[in-house]
């Protein structure tokens, strides 16, 4: 097989797919990002405590992490492309059937469980696929995917705000599903990609004899994903439960304080319109750090897993402070600071995955990643509007979550040493075989 074949392009029609990419993140993420907009105005609907409300988003998130081992193995056996148009009708359903608004439980249903399921099927494939397509600059290529997120959440704040005041939550529901199914045509865009990842998976496990030329080209003709399967091993290793655990306390803090932004604005008495600024500044500066820090990681300077390290313990500093504010400028400034730290965190959590695991298994640990840390999002915001109800203030909620992300950083700190050993261990294994590896060039230029 051609180099071109075996080995991701870095570039190209790559860079399309990151495009599309970049729109199923907006189309999803930033949807659930900016959620918090509905939480109020659902919450007086329906007349319910704010634990029994955050059940929606918690629910969304716990889909979304269900479904993305489902997705990876669709993936596996279909095409990305196939499972991410799946994603964009689900979405589209899940929001067309809240529009009803019928009870609290229907929207458990449509907007919890069928848009979670719609974002698992979108987003999922959409990452992995630009993983595939991009080797030496995949942090960079992963990071401006990622960027759809926050680039769309940036407009979808005073938009949705928009749509709620003209069309009530209801008509707004309606109208965000329809613009939803712009991810079946992204989902087109995703041609299929036989990366290197899976030929070498391939070629491992089907040995071809040498010079059996016929045989060989009937198996290079073959799609590789048919012969991929999904790997549920990866439980057993070490670094890899080490890194889920990191993503299930990650999970339970990443996904409040979008939540609890809004009504906590609320409470000091700053407007509405204000109010939907503060989402537009937390979109703003969260594609900030997502592109700065995805270039930064490019250049290879900074270890991926260090890097991280460093970004959570910003972000649990930022999240800890932000309570301290108390009025709209101070809010404005530590939702800065959070958002930024929030978008360096994003911009390398994949790659650092990749970087554990090994691309040819990429596909499973991120659906079993994916499907770990869905406890803590299912966990969180209930957890944190529960500590919200009892302590009487939104603020409660933040503190919880800043704590929350010290503890995740000290997994990833215990899997950066068991690396480190296992790189010792390695290089101590392989010196006494290159001191003894026979250069006769080398013993003739000894003999002169």
């Amino acid at each position: 097989m051609q180099a071109k074949n075996s080995n991701p392009p870095d570039g190209g029609y790559g860079w399309v797919v990151v495009v599309s990419a970049f729109m199923v993140m907006g189309l999803t993420a930033a949807v659930l990002k900016t959620f918090g907009l509905f939480f109020v105005e659902i919450q007086e609907h329906f007349d319910e405590l704010a634990s029994t409300t955050s059940w929606i988003t918690s629910v969304t998130i716990a889909i979304f992490h269900l479904g993305a081992p489902v997705a990876s193995s669709l993936c596996v056996r279909y095409t990305h492309r196939a499972v991410v148009i799946t994603g964009g009708l689900l979405a589209f359903s899940g929001m067309a059937l809240g529009f009803l608004g019928l009870n609290m439980v229907w929207m458990y249903a449509t907007t919890g469980f069928l848009q979670g399921l719609g974002i698992s099927f979108s987003w999922t494939p959409a990452i992995s696929i630009v993983s595939h397509y991009f080797s030496k600059k995949r942090a960079l290529a992963n990071a401006i995917a990622s960027a759809g997120e926050c680039a769309f959440a940036f407009t979808f704040g005073p938009f949705f705000q928009w749509l709620i005041s003209q069309y009530g939550w209801k008509g707004a529901l309606l109208i965000i599903g329809g613009i939803q199914l712009n991810i079946c045509v992204c989902g087109v865009l995703m041609r299929p990609l036989a990366s290197s990842c899976l030929l070498e998976a391939i070629h491992s496990e089907t040995e071809i004899p040498p010079g059996n030329g016929a045989s060989r080209k009937d198996k290079e003709d073959e799609s590789p994903i048919a012969h991929k399967t999904f790997n549920w091993m990866l439980v057993r290793r070490p670094e890899f439960v080490l890194y889920a655990i990191f993503g299930i306390l990650a999970a339970m803090s990443f996904f409040v304080p979008p939540l609890f932004l809004v009504p906590l604005s609320y409470s000091l008495g700053i407007d509405e319109s204000w109010t939907a600024s503060l989402l537009s500044i937390l979109a703003m500066v969260d594609f900030a750090g997502r592109v700065l820090c995805g270039w930064y990681a490019n250049l290879h300077v900074t270890k991926t897993v260090h890097l991280l390290t460093m970004t959570i313990t910003l972000i649990s500093t930022s999240l800890m402070l932000l309570p301290l504010a108390n009025d709209y400028l101070s809010l404005a400034i530590f939702t800065g600071f959070y958002g930024f730290f929030f978008g360096t965190t994003v911009a390398v959590h994949i790659t650092v995955l990749a970087d554990v695991v090994g691309m040819p298994d990429f596909d499973s640990a991120l659906g079993l990643f994916m499907l770990i840390r869905s406890t803590g999002g299912f966990v969180g915001p209930p957890l944190a509007g529960l500590i919200v109800d009892m302590a009487g203030d939104y603020r409660a909620g933040f503190y919880m979550v800043g704590v929350t992300l010290v503890l995740s950083a000290g997994f990833l700190v215990t899997l950066d040493q068991i690396q480190q050993r296992k790189e010792k261990g390695s290089q101590t294994n392989t010196k006494p075989e290159n001191s003894t590896l026979p250069y006769p060039s080398l013993h003739l230029l000894k003999l002169q």
